[in-house]
């Protein structure tokens, strides 16, 4: 029995000693979840709400109206961080909000498109180095090219053309801040409600992770990148053509054509139809016709027009034009297509419009107008303009608002005191025009493209 327990308690002592080896080399054993101490949560800071503060800009109508502005965005659902960022380093412009004379520079009647007579307008898109330029990015980018025009079906020449009136082919983009230029036009108050609904969709371009707010570079206006879109047709419009995850219509050649091309297609462009065939007229025709009013093609047939290059029409399917003059009478003669009316899409001015086909068409080697300008008339001021539209509404042929651009509704209300004076109403404004209107020196008018039909 002895030996036994003996023997007993040395095997104990054995096992004991084991565990201890055991337990020594395994280390301290973890501590149950339940016992553990929990750490302190650290208190996370509200979310701001309420007003944003910003510092003062140096102009109280601009404080104020950032004010305002920016709770309306809040309110609209913007994201805070964002309007805080578009927001808070405001300046004012001089060219916004500077002397009067530089705000009246910032006037639609001052752009170049309304300013001069089309033959001077056309020099620069028509001039050897854009025409030159124009075919070499044609050339260099024919891949390029190939992919938007199965992409989007609008012909490579005018997507072209519409990056060179633009920005020189992605030379001049602006260096302005498109949030700033477009606050301080609201601020100047004359399109205000323009401006805040650009900066508004111009806040969701950046929500949306379109672009980031560094790249938000425009020109004088607010147009942005290389084919100089406002926020609002860059957010309806814009592509990411090169796969890179963002719009960049600043950088990104791919992206910037692509979107132009989708912007066009969208606008109803017909990729083979021509945007306008220039025309001779038979001796006595009734210029009236250029009233704006689109006819069958069979219709123009039929009172003699033809195409100046000879030959038959070549539309590509389109039936029906409306007959423009540029330059009146004496000038050359256009019958123009849908494709021109979404050019102005891009640019309300016809003028500009003829500018794209006519530089697209330069850069394949055709060269236009065939007929010449007629420079020798001396064209009107804007001052001029605004006394002849004001004349034309006082005899009760409505010219619209006088604001010195002889757009289409004053050459219609200048067509029909012609028609009713036995002129050539061809709706072009001249010196003459202005004098028979105004009764002053009327009698210039038979010798200067007054005379009867």
């Amino acid at each position: 029995m002895a030996r036994f327990a003996i023997e007993r308690s040395h095997v104990l002592a054995s096992a004991i000693l084991a565990g201890l080896v055991v337990s020594c080399a395994a280390g301290p054993q973890p501590v149950p979840p339940s016992q553990k101490p929990v750490p302190p949560v650290a208190e996370q800071p509200a979310p701001e709400t309420g007003p944003i503060a910003y510092n003062p800009s140096g102009n109280k109508a601009m404080d104020d109206w950032r004010a305002d502005f920016s709770a309306r965005a809040l309110a609209e659902g913007r994201d805070r961080a964002v309007v805080k960022s578009f927001l808070s380093g405001l300046e004012p412009l001089d060219l916004w909000l500077g002397s009067e004379f530089q705000v009246a520079s910032t006037g639609i009647s001052d752009q170049a498109e309304f300013a001069k007579p089309v033959w001077d307008y056309l020099r620069v898109p028509m001039g050897d180095s854009r025409v030159t330029n124009g075919a070499e990015r044609l050339t260099r980018l024919a891949g390029l090219f190939d992919q938007i025009e199965a992409a989007y079906g609008v012909d490579r020449q005018v997507v072209a053309a519409i990056w060179g009136m633009e920005t020189s082919f992605g030379a001049v983009i602006g260096n302005f801040d498109a949030p700033n230029v477009l606050a301080n036009m609201a601020v100047e108050g004359r399109r205000k409600s323009l401006a805040e609904s650009e900066l508004m969709s111009l806040m969701k371009v950046v929500e949306r992770g379109d672009a980031k707010r560094e790249h938000l570079i425009a020109g004088w206006a607010g147009a942005m990148g290389q084919t100089q879109f406002m926020p609002s047709t860059y957010l309806a419009y814009a592509v990411d053509f090169d796969g890179d995850g963002e719009k960049d219509v600043w950088s990104s050649e791919a992206d910037a054509l692509a979107s132009a091309a989708n912007y066009l297609a969208s606008s109803g462009y017909a990729k083979g139809q021509p945007w306008g065939i220039e025309v001779l007229v038979p001796p006595g025709f009734d210029y009236g016709l250029a009233d704006g009013k689109e006819r069958r093609l069979d219709t123009w047939r039929g009172a003699g027009l033809s195409p100046m290059a000879g030959g038959e029409f070549a539309t590509g399917g389109a039936d029906y034009a409306e007959l423009w003059l540029p330059a009146g009478a004496e000038g050359p003669k256009y019958l123009l297509f849908n494709n021109f009316k979404v050019f102005k899409k891009y640019n309300n001015a016809d003028s500009y419009a003829l500018a794209i086909g006519l530089s697209g068409e330069a850069f394949l080697g055709k060269v236009g107008p065939v007929a010449a300008w007629p420079r020798h008339l001396a064209p009107l001021t804007v001052a001029d303009i605004k006394l002849l539209q004001a004349g034309l509404n006082s005899k009760g042929y409505d010219a619209g608002v006088v604001d010195g651009i002889a757009g289409r509704r004053t050459k219609s209300a200048l067509q029909g005191f012609q028609k009713a004076e036995g002129l050539v109403a061809d709706g072009y404004p001249t010196k003459a025009m202005l004098a028979a209107v105004t009764g002053q020196g009327a009698g210039v008018a038979a010798s200067t493209g007054g005379a009867v039909n």
